[in-house]
């Protein structure tokens, strides 16, 4: 198999116009009623795990992770991975993923979560959490959400509340810090 024609760099500032339109055009609007949509609100991405894929000058795919807390331990979400509709299938998106979870195990976080079809991202490791370990902060099909070790089999024994890690209240106009 001879190299792909794209490349992966890590995302910047620049690229986030792009990065939004690419992923209106794979999800939608409605994707911001959705759970794990929620734990982003008012929190900037993780900028140093947030890796983009080029062809000439063209976005063709993204990866972002966002800070949470579970059951008061620091982690990672993954998501949204987007690709372009006319590239998926090209390894675009495994590529991006491995890029980041690679980033992020130099990190302090132990584990990713996502929730997402299981046989896709099992290629990159994530697998299945039991029922009820972990509770998003809205409805989530729980056959859905699965969890990657980033050190030491952290998602053996992760459990509690999913929460929002931050805030970052520069970037969210409808809340102001209490107190």
């Amino acid at each position: 198999m001879s190299d792909p024609s794209w490349q992966i760099r890590p995302e910047t500032p620049a690229d986030a116009a792009a990065v939004e339109a690419l992923n209106d055009a794979g999800f939608g609007p409605g994707r911001f009623a959705k759970s794990a949509y929620r734990l982003r609100e008012g929190v900037d991405a993780v900028m140093s795990l947030g890796f983009v894929a080029f062809e000439k000058n063209e976005l063709l795919g993204s990866v972002r992770f966002w800070p949470i807390s579970v059951g008061g331990h620091e982690e990672l979400l993954l998501g949204p991975l987007a690709v372009r509709g006319d590239q998926r299938g090209k390894g675009i998106g495994i590529a991006l993923m491995q890029m980041g979870i690679e980033a992020a195990k130099l990190g302090p976080w132990r584990g990713i979560l996502l929730v997402g079809d299981e046989p896709y991202y099992a290629k990159v490791g994530f697998s299945r959490l039991p029922p009820g370990r972990v509770r998003f902060p809205g409805p989530v099909d729980e056959r859905r959400v699965l969890g990657l070790s980033l050190k030491g089999g952290e998602m053996l024994t992760v459990s509690g509340q999913i929460r929002r890690a931050r805030i970052d209240y520069q970037n969210c106009a409808d809340s102001a810090p209490l107190g």
